[in-house]
């Protein structure tokens, strides 16, 4: 529900009916408002109206957002546009997941609902992809919104910034995140784009110009955790390696490299996971392996299926193997980590974007990776 109580300590009968009038007016329009979009876009216009009208300075905004699940009905109340959301509570977090349709963002979406958070009821899609509503439901809660998708174009742009205002104003500045899994061309210009607008944001997309990434995103001082894997498990692997690594750095001098990763026929880029791992391990071997080069990326049905992964799994998954052979042959090391599914690197998101909240606001923005989130205990 949203209404605006108004209750002006003294006034006269005619001003109390100029009041009253005026008070079923703006609530005809915040009504009108919710019933073409919804309720945080709502409350925003609630806050704004709220400085135009000087008789509205004696009164309060309420919103009361109800949720219903099979097991139980929870309701909050926030007052002043919501700018007072607990930051410690998940559902005070609004996130814009950009990339939906696609598969990787929308499992981070309906990951993001599993663990409590809110989506932004608006979030950028392709710039060639018609705008729409897609309603986003994660099946082991049962929680559902509703997201209203904008081309990623110039005018696309313009209405994203338009609607981050409104939400901000009802949900509060530092309450307000976004998550990319877009594609490899548009990182960098989304990065730029995240930081201009001081948005903190989750960068799984991997691919683009990553030095450039870097450098737009410390230059521009803002919150933003970047990581070619959010996978729990996966990052905690890689920490492992960069330890190695930096301890006993040609450990294995002499040893070849040999790195075949498979992932869906969609996926564009060479995996950024495995350009990690490969950099602990050439420490390791003093290998002059060539990553553009020398990986053998299979991104093909048949070349999958032999090299292990599940018929039902294509559209969506992760094989990685590393070898290390030594000169003579006579010893192998072999390392693999393989993923069939969203799941892992979807939860793993929702779980770098709670970390980020805690760091919003603390000061000059950092750009975190995934091993500081699984540092901070902050991996589910």
């Amino acid at each position: 529900w949203l209404n605006l109580n108004c209750a002006p300590a003294t006034s006269s009968n005619q001003q109390k009916q100029t009041n009253a009038t005026a008070q079923f007016k703006f609530n005809q329009r915040i009504q009108s408002h919710m019933k073409s979009s919804n309720l945080l876009l709502a409350g925003g216009l609630a806050c704004r109206l709220h400085q135009a009208y000087p008789w509205t300075q004696s009164c309060r905004t309420v919103v009361r957002q109800r949720t219903v699940s099979p097991s139980r009905m929870t309701e909050t109340t926030q007052t002043d546009g919501g700018a007072d959301a607990d930051a410690e509570d998940p559902a005070s977090l609004r996130v814009m997941v950009n990339g939906m349709p696609g598969p990787m963002a929308s499992a981070a979406a309906e990951a993001c609902l599993r663990k409590g958070l809110s989506l932004s009821p608006v979030a950028m899609t392709g710039p060639d992809i018609e705008p729409s509503t897609v309603t986003v439901t994660d099946d082991v809660t049962g929680r559902s919104a509703d997201v209203r998708l904008i081309p990623a174009n110039e005018d696309g742009r313009e209405e994203i910034k338009s609607s981050l205002a409104g939400i901000r104003e009802a949900a509060g500045k530092e309450n307000v995140l976004a998550i990319d899994y877009t594609h490899p061309s548009a990182v960098n210009g989304n990065a730029v784009f995240y930081a201009e607008n001081d948005l903190p944001f989750v960068m799984g997309t991997t691919g683009g110009d990553r030095d450039k990434l870097m450098d737009d995103v410390v230059s521009r001082k803002a919150f933003a955790v970047i990581a070619p894997n959010m996978g729990k498990q996966i990052v905690a692997m890689q920490a492992g390696l960069e330890d190695l690594a930096t301890k006993f750095p040609s450990a294995f001098a002499g040893y070849k490299l040999k790195v075949t990763e498979s992932h869906q026929k969609t996926k564009a880029d060479t995996s950024g996971t495995a350009k990690a791992v490969i950099d602990s391990l050439k420490t390791l071997s003093d290998d002059d392996f060539n990553i553009e080069k020398d990986i053998e990326m299979l991104r093909d049905d048949e070349s999958s299926l032999a090299f292990g992964v599940s018929e039902d799994a294509l559209n969506g998954h992760a094989f990685h193997t590393y070898t290390l052979t030594s000169p003579d042959k006579s010893v192998q090391f072999e390392l693999k980590h393989n993923v069939e599914g969203r799941t892992v690197y979807a939860e793993g998101t929702a779980d770098a974007v709670k970390f980020l909240a805690t760091k919003v606001g603390s000061g000059e923005g950092k750009v975190y990776s995934m091993i500081d989130v699984l540092r901070s205990g902050g991996l589910e």
